[in-house]
């Protein structure tokens, strides 16, 4: 997450959906009280910032918008540009599962993970769970339940989604190097039956019709 005051907008970062490569080209032309939290070099160098904050939810690399009630006004978040990015879904969730396999903190998603098969992953109840709780909106609703207008950048088209943006900052951020890549293969589409391809339509009908997403993308 990005909060830049100075250069006047929000970035909020959804897991797995290539934010971390937006954050350092973000952070490399960070100001000076910038808020930037998350695990890259500057993001780190300055976390000791954040135990004076007054946002009033977690202030961590995922924060949603609500979660900065208390450090943001509603007045403020009119004045800023919001962005965050997004990704196929069907994409996003073989990262997510990659990702999670190859760490080894305390967590039920990570045990899940490095515990059963892809598919299994998928069907399990707490996936569904976490899935159809957090659509890509659910990050820019405010404390109100609102959600407030901003730019969703998808990973596969940032040149042209992020071009607002990059008008709005006065310099270019595209093209991204790619970040903190999960191991595994390009091609989502083997990791998919039949079934499990209409199973994760399900579990993310709303961002698939709103952000028009297919499983073979053009």
């Amino acid at each position: 997450m990005i909060l830049s005051r100075g250069r006047g907008y929000l970035f909020l970062h959804i897991p797995k959906t290539g934010g971390t490569a937006l954050t350092l080209a973000l952070e490399a032309r960070a100001m000076k009280d910038d808020i930037l939290i998350g695990d890259t070099p500057k993001a780190r160098a300055r976390r000791g910032r954040l135990k004076d904050l007054p946002a009033r939810g977690r202030l961590w690399k995922h924060s949603t918008l609500a979660d900065l009630d208390g450090l943001l006004t509603g007045e403020e978040i009119d004045r800023l540009f919001l962005l965050t990015l997004i990704r196929n879904p069907w994409d996003r969730m073989v990262s997510y599962y990659h990702w999670l396999r190859a760490q080894t903190f305390d967590n039920p998603a990570v045990t899940l993970a490095r515990t059963v098969d892809f598919p299994a992953f998928l069907a399990h109840p707490q996936t569904a769970a976490a899935f159809t709780a957090w659509p890509y909106p659910a990050y820019l609703r405010d404390a109100t339940g609102q959600e407030r207008p901003a730019l969703y950048a998808r990973l596969e088209r940032l040149e042209e989604d992020l071009a607002p943006f990059e008008a709005h900052l006065g310099f270019r951020l595209t093209p991204l190097p790619r970040a903190n890549d999960s191991a595994r293969g390009r091609d989502w589409r083997p990791y998919y039956s039949d079934a499990d391809a209409a199973r994760l339509a399900a579990l993310c009908a709303p961002d698939i019709a709103r952000f028009g997403y297919r499983f073979d993308p053009d």
